[in-house]
């Protein structure tokens, strides 16, 4: 979708967008248009229930008295709580509305309200980012569509009087908006095209962005000790992968130790000898999402310049069963020289992250860790759909974290550790055991598991995204379907803490 700024003024032809406050109070372009229109927009709200709160929107069709096609009313609410969130969602809400409607081109023109919390080029750039989030598709399947299936919409401009200094405003979004599409394609892939080697083949297109890539290959593992990453993957024909991704755009800075991204990347999950269920197996495509997000961050971080040194790793495996399969009983032994007795096949997101996040820590010293993964069904218990969960030994970075993702619209949930739930992974035959003895806490004790490949004096946090990673209904900024929940969380917190 091709996404500019102008001035304002009533187009002459298209899709025409203004923002109307809570209590039918119309803008200065609004009532602009009231006017030359002979008052339709009046007429059109006291008609209906339509009051101006945020999210509702009418439509004025062939307006006599303009050149647009039509007008539509967009309910922006009170102005003392419009802010950022709010004006993505306001653009993401004109593309959801416009898509499919027959227009090609739409202008929006909302004023800064009086009263917001934003204003001026700033307020331009975050509508612009919103629609342009809202307007990914994932169609390159889809070969039988009819014209009228297709989305119509292609052409979005945001009005306002900096367009100069809005586009300025909006190109880091821009950036970030790339990354976002590319997780989202990774995450949407069928496991058929994206598996460990194409994975990382298509992690070294970040190149051009001038990211340093290096991947690592099964023999390369073997020989750093690698076992449990290892083990998950031997069930399948597809070699396990690590894939490292570095960003030095802080090159002077006076730490330069990195901070570090990780992220789970089993690209088809059947649970091994400890199957899953047939229903719903298809879904598991999706649990490389950790590892696709970082790759997404990556790219966003390279794309904008960010003033941050960061290292992106991703464990990149199958999880099949075969006669060759990773067993339940089996012992493995991490690159730490710790061992895991593997009691469920089917708990293996944290025997990856295990040793990626070792080999992190021994070949680039980060001052802060941060892992993703789908890694358990029990966030989705506790959390739902709405929040992923949140396990940190820092309170400081957990904070960042948390105000991170409220700005954004990720939103995130900070969950319980401690020395109870630690004991509960302890094994007899082994120094511990990937998962715990019943059903409670299940998110949890996989969060300790990991604390125990940390690093003395490293800052780290794990979110669990299994219930935030895919999504059965739209909302604003996301359609539904893969969500790249934590790409703009972790750039936002990156932007505001780390970088300098």
């Amino acid at each position: 979708m091709k996404i500019s700024f102008g001035p304002p003024a009533i187009p002459r032809s298209g899709a025409l967008v203004v923002g109307v406050l809570q209590d039918r109070v119309l803008q200065p372009m609004a009532e602009r248009v009231d006017k030359a229109t002979g008052g339709s927009l009046k007429r059109a709200m006291s008609a209906g229930r339509f009051k101006g709160e945020r999210g509702q929107s009418i439509v004025v069709l062939t307006p006599h008295g303009i050149g647009a096609s039509r007008v539509v009313l967009l309910g922006l609410g009170k102005p003392d709580s419009f802010d950022a969130l709010a004006a993505q969602n306001a653009g993401g809400k004109v593309v959801a509305d416009l898509a499919h409607s027959g227009e090609k081109a739409v202008a929006i023109a909302i004023d800064p309200p009086k009263g917001a919390k934003i204003g001026g080029a700033a307020l331009a750039a975050e509508i612009a980012y919103g629609a342009r989030l809202r307007s990914y598709r994932f169609d390159k399947y889809r070969t039988k569509e009819k014209p009228d299936q297709k989305p119509s919409l292609d052409a979005v401009t945001v009005m306002c009087a900096g367009a100069a200094e809005a586009g300025r405003a909006y190109a880091p979004r821009a950036r970030v908006a790339d990354g976002v599409y590319f997780t989202r394609d990774l995450v949407s892939e069928p496991a058929n095209v994206i598996y460990p080697e194409t994975f990382a083949r298509e992690a070294r297109k970040l190149a051009r962005l001038g990211v340093k890539i290096d991947v690592l290959d099964r023999r390369q593992m073997a020989r750093l000790g690698m076992g449990a990453l290892l083990g998950v993957a031997q069930g399948s024909a597809h070699e396990a992968r690590l894939v490292v991704l570095r960003w030095n755009g802080a090159p002077r800075a006076r730490d330069k130790r990195p901070i570090a991204f990780l992220g789970k990347g089993v690209t088809f999950d059947s649970g091994g000898l400890s199957i899953k269920p047939a229903g719903g197996m298809e879904d598991m495509k999706w649990d490389m999402a950790g590892a696709g997000v970082v790759v997404g961050l990556m790219m966003a971080l390279a794309g904008r310049k960010a003033k941050v040194n960061a290292v992106g790793v991703c464990g990149l495996v199958e999880n099949l069963p075969s006669a060759t399969a990773q067993r339940p009983g089996d012992v493995v032994r991490t690159m730490s020289g710790q061992t895991i007795e593997v009691i469920n096949t089917d708990a293996e997101g944290r025997l990856v992250l295990a040793d990626a996040m070792w080999y992190c820590q021994e070949r680039y010293n980060p001052k802060v860790l941060i892992d993703l993964a789908t890694l358990t069904g029990a966030i989705i218990i506790a959390l739902g759909h709405e929040q992923a969960g949140l396990f940190a030994n820092d309170d400081e970075l957990a904070a960042r974290m948390i105000a991170a993702g409220l700005a954004t619209g990720e939103p995130v949930w900070r969950m319980p550790l401690g020395e109870a739930y630690d004991r509960d992974i302890n094994s007899d035959i082994a120094d511990m055991k990937n998962v715990g003895s019943g059903r409670g806490a299940g998110s949890i004790t996989a969060a300790q598991l990991l604390g125990r490949f940390i690093k003395p004096g490293v800052k780290w946090a794990h979110l669990d995204i299994a219930g935030v990673t895919w999504s059965k209904k739209d909302t604003p900024t996301v359609p539904k379907g893969g969500t790249a929940f934590g790409v703009r969380l972790l750039d936002r917190l990156v932007a505001e803490h780390y970088e300098g």
